[in-house]
């Protein structure tokens, strides 16, 4: 499948940010466990490309991208770890030069339906819609896709288990989540099975499928 079809089958992308890089790989081992098919882990994790590489090992079938990427160095770091898709918060230049020379798919942040425009025009997979929530939640992204009906958009930013199901219904190809999918209090306190039980209450609250 190409990414596009990857993360549609996916629908929930959990963004992976901490400052310790043992507690974003605990949180994508218990992440993996519970069933999700894709999984974003952020330059701004110490390490995010050595941690991409182990992913990849570790849980083959599980799509891995990076997040955050800035530039070019980041992109090709995180493309040599073995990234499959790489996310930024705003369209760079020079990361999309580097990402789209490999024949990688590059999802760049967008906020108006100027820059999604851009964006597809340009060579993006998918239109990151950042800050979701503060730009309009579900109902702007149904308002995007009503005038970007073939551009696939990815809300990340303020999605929560109670929201992201209504992102999907106005059409969502995927939706990234962050906070609610990484119980870092719990992983930090070494209770794993309290992290365990809040990925599960959160997937289930997005009506997530594990088939």
């Amino acid at each position: 499948m190409n990414c596009i079809e990857i993360l549609r089958d996916a629908q929930i992308v959990p963004v992976i940010r901490h400052h310790d890089p043992e507690i974003a790989l605990q949180a994508c081992d218990l992440l993996a466990l519970a069933g999700i098919r894709a999984l974003e882990i952020t330059t701004t994790v110490p390490g995010a490309a050595d941690l991409i590489r182990d992913l990849r090992s570790n849980h083959p079938k599980i799509t891995i991208g990076a997040g955050t990427v800035l530039d070019a160095d980041q992109a090709s770091a995180v493309l040599d770890a073995g990234a499959q898709f790489v996310v930024s918060p705003c369209w760079s230049d020079s990361a999309a030069r580097v990402v789209l020379d490999a024949n990688a798919a590059y999802l760049p942040g967008a906020m108006t339906p100027g820059e999604v425009l851009h964006h597809a025009q340009n060579g993006a997979a998918v239109v990151k819609v950042f800050p979701a929530d503060a730009a309009g939640g579900p109902g702007f992204l149904k308002a995007l896709k009503s005038v970007f009906p073939n551009v696939a958009l990815m809300p990340t930013g303020g999605v929560t288990p109670q929201t992201a199901q209504s992102y999907l219904d106005a059409g969502a190809l995927c939706v990234g989540m962050g906070g609610n999918l990484l119980p870092a209090k719990a992983l930090e306190a070494g209770d794993f099975t309290l992290a365990q039980d809040q990925v599960n209450a959160a997937l289930a609250a997005i009506s997530f499928q594990k088939s």
